[in-house]
């Protein structure tokens, strides 16, 4: 449920923030440390601001009316009341109404990623040297390499760097100096797709649509819901048959 996972981020938030204090009342700190340039009052602003960003509360886009309320069942937990809300009662209630808002916000994020990648790929297509396939793979061949391309049941070796089209690196074998192998039918389609059109040695440009990436779940906590994807990548070695 919605609110298990918020009431769960709230303490992950919470413990994140308290994990670095490591205060023992039997044990004292051997020096004292040194004197925070932030003061107690700036502190819980930072851990209020965490918390909520955490939650995602921005996302339910709450009315002046609705801030005020929220604000008043803060204070009401400040001021140690007991038993103000049921949770058997108000729970159920919490998640209809920010499970709602939550649908509503991530309909309104796809909508607008949906209309940001057809303007990228419009602009894409001003530029000669890319090619578009029937899925709507777009591609730029750097260098054809040489020999045999691979086939989907192939294990290639690569490497590769993946960004955001603002340019947000969200992985890289180049920059980890490692290679990647894996079987090319294992992949994003896009990859499975674009690896084929070179032989080793070949470097290409891929700019995979969502449809044939992660789609509307995104992935890794980098890449966002309906996110084009651009990678550069090199075929370095086809090492055979995954089924082999």
């Amino acid at each position: 449920m919605k609110l298990v996972r918020i009431l769960k981020a709230t303490a992950v938030a919470t413990a994140g923030v308290l994990s670095s204090v490591n205060v023992s009342a039997e044990e004292p700190a051997a020096a004292a440390a040194p004197a925070s340039q932030y003061t107690d009052e700036q502190v819980f602003e930072a851990f209020g601001y965490l918390v909520g960003q955490r939650i995602g509360i921005s996302e339910f886009n709450l009315t002046a009316g609705e801030k005020s309320a929220a604000l008043r069942g803060l204070e009401a937990a400040f001021s140690g009341e007991k038993n103000k809300f049921s949770p058997e009662t108000f729970g159920p209630e919490i998640q209809r109404v920010l499970g709602g808002r939550q649908q509503v916000a991530m309909a309104k994020a796809a909508e607008e990623a949906r209309g940001a990648s057809a303007a990228y790929f419009a602009e894409l297509k001003k530029n000669p040297a890319i090619k578009t396939t029937e899925s709507g793979l777009h591609y730029e061949v750097v260098a054809e390499g040489k020999g045999a391309k691979p086939k989907p049941t192939d294990v290639v070796k690569v490497h590769y760097t993946g960004q955001l089209t603002d340019g947000t690196v969200f992985d890289s074998s180049v920059q980890r100096g490692e290679p990647a192998e894996f079987p090319l039918n294992g992949v994003i389609a896009g990859w499975t797709e674009g690896l084929q059109l070179v032989a080793p040695g070949g470097k290409l440009k891929l700019y995979i649509p969502s449809e044939l990436g992660y789609g509307d779940q995104g992935a890794g906590g980098m890449i966002p819901p309906n996110a084009t994807l651009v990678f550069d990548v090199e075929l370095l070695e086809i090492k055979g048959s995954a089924t082999e």
